[in-house]
C-alpha cells in the first residue's frame, strides 16, 4: 500500500467515527451551534442576524446528513450481513 492509500483508509475511518459521534450527540451539538450563534449575534449587535441564521441552519443540515448517513450505512451493513447468512 502506498502513502495515499494509507491516508485514504485513515480518512475513511475518521469520517465513520465523526458520523458515529454526530449520531450519538446530535442534540448536544445542535444546542452548541445555537449557543454560538446567539453569542455571535449578541456581540455583533444583530448586524449579521440573517447571515448567522443561514449559517447555523446549514451547519445543522450538514450535522443531520452526517449523522443519518452513518445510521443508514449501519442499517445497510446489518441487512447485508443478515442476508448472507439466510
Amino acid at each position: 500500500m502506498g502513502l495515499m492509500d494509507n491516508l485514504k483508509a485513515k480518512a475513511g475511518l475518521m469520517k465513520d467515527r465523526a458520523g458515529s459521534f454526530a449520531q450519538q450527540h446530535e442534540a448536544r451539538i445542535g444546542r452548541g451551534l445555537d449557543k454560538a450563534a446567539k453569542t455571535v449575534d449578541t456581540r455583533t449587535k444583530g448586524k449579521y442576524s440573517a447571515k448567522i441564521e443561514t449559517g447555523t441552519g446549514k451547519a445543522k443540515d450538514a450535522l443531520s446528513r452526517l449523522s443519518h448517513r452513518n445510521e443508514d450505512r449501519n442499517r445497510t451493513e446489518g441487512k447485508d450481513q443478515g442476508g448472507d447468512s439466510a
